[in-house]
């Protein structure tokens, strides 16, 4: 009997954790605009792995600059 309730919470408590972490990978998904992952008209293409190094790093930061933002924004709505 004792077993039987061990056995029930314990599935209990992975069927939480589960939604739970099924909640926050849908909460984390960013969209990444259609802009930033092709270079503009007129820009010139990286020639070599400095420059595409550098351009990647760039794009990341404005990327993660902008997801932060977003979050900032959902705690500034959520705390009203």
């Amino acid at each position: 009997m004792r077993f039987g309730f061990g056995l029930v919470g314990l599935l209990v408590a992975l069927a939480i954790v589960g939604v739970l972490v099924k909640k926050q990978i849908g909460a984390t998904k960013v969209a990444v605009p259609a802009s930033i992952s092709a270079p503009a008209n007129g820009a010139s293409t990286p020639q070599n792995v400095r420059e595409q190094s550098q351009q990647m790093q760039e794009q990341f930061k404005q990327q993660l600059d902008s997801a932060l933002q977003q979050g900032q924004e959902r705690l500034d709505k959520e705390a009203q």
